[in-house]
């Protein structure tokens, strides 16, 4: 029989005696420690008011020899001193990720609203995404220059990787703001919510990959949602339609490129996004200007200024600066949270989305077209789960 207790360094355990038991038995026995506090300055965790116990026998080893591992613990609590630490941790985690998801949500929000103010004052897509990117980029080079985050460590190699999926998210990001200056932001984000069934579908005829039967299913209500919320609009737009659409699949094909091109490399999270940006700046650019032009947008600019007052230069501004928030911090909270917890935030995300904008935009809703868009979001839902966990 060996013997192994295991005691904090700031006690001395004094008379205790220890006898043989079965090796299947548990045993708990209490002492009373003896604390030498004057010769260790150091604080203890434990309260000397309450009686620790010692427990518990197992056999290990290849002999399957009984060994006795002694923990002390509080008599009012079930777990050893030492695991308090770690049921903190996780607690933080929790709260963590929860922060990360509301201020995911409130910034998506809020980006949303100010987006569509713009785009109704100011009907230039192209000039309004440029411009998303570009207060996102310059905000990042300001960070790096002034070390508030660390620079990325990039090669040849690493934008090369980046340049299909900068790409992929320059087309996403037109169509989708392309799509909101022509029909009411809940119909946008409803006609979004179909990005799984674009995700599958290029999966399997492009990529040759296979699915089980249960997330082929969670695509019917997912189209069938869509669908019926598309055929009951009844501000319906062609344009805002397939921007929405192309939008579904410009993202999906960023996702495949991302997840093909970017294993391995060191850059993640925040940076990124950031490095995400810029590549996307120096895409969309030139066409931007090509499509709408400064001329254009020099004479929309002194209409909305006429229309709305001072006050458009601020809503310029907030759906600049929060598009790039609200990215950052969902990038930054998928290197927390696993793939399925994110895709369900995802989709909660829609929800408040599209109830916040019918509130605030007075959006005529009939009650089939809310049926529709409540059976694409629960498909939605569905597909994260079957995906995740066949």
């Amino acid at each position: 029989m060996s013997f192994s207790i295991k005691q904090s360094a700031l006690t001395t355990c004094t008379d205790v005696s220890i006898h043989k038991r079965s090796p299947s038995t548990i045993c708990r026995y209490s002492f009373s420690p003896a604390l030498n506090l004057r010769n260790n300055p150091r604080r203890t965790n434990l309260s000397v008011s309450k009686p620790l116990h010692i427990s518990s026998v197992e056999s290990i080893g290849k002999e399957k020899r009984p060994v006795i591992q002694c923990k002390a613990y509080e008599a009012d609590k079930s777990q050893p001193i030492e695991a308090d630490g770690k049921v903190k941790s996780e607690a933080a985690n929790r709260v963590k990720i929860g922060v990360y998801f509301a201020t995911w949500w409130a910034l998506n929000v809020v980006f949303n609203i100010y987006n569509k103010k713009v785009l109704n004052a100011y009907p230039y897509p192209w000039l309004t995404s440029t411009l998303s990117l570009a207060c996102g980029s310059l905000m990042m080079l300001f960070s790096w220059a002034t070390r508030i985050a660390e620079a990325p460590k990039t090669d040849f190699e690493f934008w090369k990787t980046l340049f299909p999926v900068a790409v992929a998210h320059t087309i996403g990001h037109v169509a989708a703001t392309v799509s909101m200056s022509k029909v009411a932001v809940s119909f946008t984000h409803i006609i979004k919510s179909g990005e799984p069934a674009f995700s599958v579908l290029v999966s399997r005829f492009l990529l040759g990959e296979t699915f089980p039967l249960a997330v082929y299913l969670s695509l019917i209500p997912i189209i069938g949602g869509c669908a019926l919320s598309a055929v009951t609009e009844l501000n319906f737009n062609m344009t805002g339609f397939m921007g929405a659409m192309i939008s579904n699949l410009a993202f999906v094909l960023r996702n495949i490129f991302s997840k093909k091109g970017m294993k391995g490399k060191s850059v993640s999270g925040m940076n990124y996004y950031a490095c995400l940006s810029l590549l996307s700046l120096v895409i969309l650019t030139p066409f931007a200007i090509a499509v709408e032009g400064p001329q254009m947008w020099a004479a929309g600019w002194e209409t909305a200024l006429s229309q709305v007052g001072p006050q458009f230069v601020w809503w310029v501004a907030a759906q600049s600066i929060f598009y790039h928030l609200y990215n950052q911090v969902s990038y930054m909270s998928l290197d927390e949270i696993s793939p399925l917890t994110f895709s369900v935030g995802n989709t909660m995300k829609r929800i408040s989305v599209i109830v916040s904008s019918i509130i605030i935009f007075h959006t005529p809703v009939q009650p089939v077209n809310a049926l529709g868009a409540a059976i694409a979001i629960l498909g939605t839902f569905l597909y994260s789960q079957v995906s995740y966990h066949t």
